[in-house]
């Protein structure tokens, strides 16, 4: 079961740190804990580890999101953006973030990735559940770009995105 996420209070910690949702995990030593935040600054500890293992299954994704973030060209701070890392077991499982989609009144879902041994656990679909909650407090639209993977098609169809032919995304989403 995935427990909503649940900003923190003003004050405690800091605005932009979500207070963490917890989900039990089962495929994954039995059942692990997944601890979803809200990435404020510096990408997460373990965000190497984790773009390396990306990089080495020829994702780019990852890659993407350090070098933008570095230049200051997406870094996930405005317009209703966010960031979020996904814990496991007390290490980084994944990554996904929700930005204003550019050709339309619309929020995008990007750059989500999780570690090869976290998959088909729950922790995608948490990590894509917070991303759909932040957005969809921005907007009624969610669009994604489903074309990386066979798999993330059916990830985000079984999420309530349909496929469709527009240009930049493959899926949306209307609340």
């Amino acid at each position: 079961m995935i427990i909503p996420l649940i900003p923190a209070k003003a004050g405690t910690q800091a605005d932009s740190v979500w207070a963490p949702a917890f989900a039990g995990v089962g495929g994954f030593g039995g059942g692990v804990l997944v601890q979803i935040i809200r990435v404020a600054d510096d990408l997460p500890e373990g965000f190497a580890k984790l773009s390396a293992e990306a990089k080495a299954e020829g994702v780019r994704n990852m890659t993407l999101l350090a070098d933008q973030r570095a230049s200051g060209e997406q870094r996930f701070d405005s317009g209703g953006a966010a960031l979020f890392a996904a814990f496991g077991g007390g290490e980084l499982a994944g990554v996904g973030g929700v930005s204003a989609e550019a050709s339309e009144p619309a929020m995008r879902m990007r750059r989500l990735y999780v570690r090869p041994r976290f998959r088909r656990s729950g922790v995608g679909r948490a990590l894509a559940g917070a991303m759909m909650q932040q957005g969809l407090q921005a907007s009624s639209v969610l669009t994604v770009n489903a074309r990386a993977s066979d798999a993330a098609g059916p990830f985000w169809e079984a999420l309530g995105f349909r496929p469709v032919e527009a240009p930049g995304y493959t899926h949306r989403l209307e609340a």
